[in-house]
């Protein structure tokens, strides 16, 4: 139940997330001009998260998007700490830790993902 609770909780924080950036919300452009990203990256992001929303709710996809969703994660708490931004450092660093623990929670889930793709051999 607890996995269930993260699970959903993740997908709505990157759905959101991803959502605002699709969406060209003024907030969002105005912090990736601030950090020199181009706007097609800010778009691509968002795909990304919002394509990881979608799979952290589909149960055997779960726990490979909340490992690919981690690497995004780190860009984020990177990009706040090479800025100065203590406060959506912190808010990153959590999503990131929760992130990551959904993903070693699914481990056996990954494992077998794996092997389906290269074969019993990984």
């Amino acid at each position: 139940m607890k996995i269930k609770m993260i699970t959903v909780l993740l997908a709505l924080i990157f759905f959101l997330s991803g959502g605002a950036k699709l969406l060209g919300l003024e907030f969002e452009l105005e912090a990736f001009g601030r950090w020199g990203y181009p706007l097609w990256f800010m778009y691509l992001t968002g795909v990304i998260e919002v394509a990881g929303a979608v799979a952290l709710m589909i149960p055997r996809l779960s726990s490979l998007a909340a490992l690919g969703l981690s690497g995004v994660m780190v860009g984020a708490v990177a990009t706040h700490l090479m800025h100065s931004e203590w406060m959506m450092l912190v808010i990153a660093s959590v999503i990131l830790l929760v992130a990551v623990w959904r993903a070693y929670a699914g481990r056996k889930d990954i494992r077998r993902f794996i092997q389906a793709v290269t074969g019993p051999s990984a």
